[in-house]
């Protein structure tokens, strides 16, 4: 009789830690879903599955985590932005020029915040930690510069990606007005 109650208490422990397992995991896949939104959906139809998606998405968080990103000083953030407001002007006389610029400007804003913009996906994947919902309309933006420089993109596109371009200064701007870092750090210190 020991040895059958003992089995049943086993087969119950297990039961119970499987079931405790299938709930954390579950908690921890909403948990991503919530955070990331869009672009957990994106990288699930990318890899083909929740697990490697959900791996990705976490090695993402682990990466940006050891990145030194930074909000842009005030000063730089009026820069850039009299700069998007340039851009987005000169949309109307030079569409395709609007967009290479756009593009460059995002990149020194990145550059500058501190996130490493040598390789696009990259990027986009690190920018998706913080701003998921902005890599989206990032990558439908690059999208179409890549389009642009073959000669595959209508005003119409270009427009949309000088649109889709804008969410991700926004996001820098907003990022450096809800901060009080110091115009130059370099003299803080």
């Amino acid at each position: 009789m020991g040895t059958v109650l003992t089995i049943v208490i086993i087969v119950v422990v297990l039961i119970a830690a499987a079931a405790l397992l299938y709930l954390y995991q579950r908690r921890r896949s909403g948990e991503l879903q919530q955070r990331f939104g869009p672009e957990y959906e994106r990288t699930v139809e990318e890899s083909g599955d929740r697990r490697s998606a959900e791996r990705e998405l976490r090695g993402r968080e682990r990466r940006v985590s050891r990145l030194d990103i930074t909000p842009l000083s005030r000063e730089s953030a009026q820069t850039y932005r009299a700069e998007w407001a340039e851009v987005q002007q000169s949309f109307v006389d030079r569409p395709a020029g609007a967009v290479v610029d756009a593009d460059r400007l995002v990149l020194r804003m990145m550059r500058e915040s501190g996130y490493p913009v040598d390789d696009f996906d990259q990027r986009a994947d690190d920018v998706s930690v913080e701003h998921p919902d902005v890599a989206m309309h990032y990558r439908e933006a690059h999208r179409i510069a890549v389009a642009e420089a073959r000669g595959d993109a209508d005003t119409e596109d270009l427009r949309h990606a000088v649109t889709a371009y804008r969410h991700l200064v926004d996001a820098l701007l907003d990022d450096s007005e809800n901060t009080s870092r110091p115009t130059n750090t370099k003299e803080q210190a």
